[in-house]
């Protein structure tokens, strides 16, 4: 019996998190780092493509592309929260389990 959560067991799970998370980081670490503010919007984008398809799953190829681009895939940067680390880590992990 294959254990591998799916994708929308990961999204389901982790996207109550991010959905908290990433506007916050944008508030605190826009300044200091403007590229989140792109992750800011391909997670949007991401989010708001999911709840159009539902039960499907959609094609998130541009966005997780662009978000391994401007992440650097998603190399935390060294003067971040914990919660900044966490947003990095949940979106890696939701794109390797969406190309699986």
């Amino acid at each position: 019996m294959n254990t591998t959560p799916t994708f929308k067991e990961t999204t389901k799970q982790q996207f109550q998190t991010l959905r908290q998370y990433v506007p916050v980081v944008a508030r605190v670490h826009g300044t200091t780092h403007p590229e989140f503010h792109e992750v800011h919007k391909q997670f949007d984008s991401i989010n708001e493509k999911i709840k159009k398809v539902r039960t499907k799953k959609p094609d998130l190829s541009e966005e997780f592309i662009k978000l391994r681009e401007i992440t650097n895939n998603y190399n935390v940067p060294s003067d971040v929260c914990e919660t900044y680390e966490a947003v990095y880590h949940l979106l890696a992990q939701i794109d390797n389990i969406y190309h699986a």
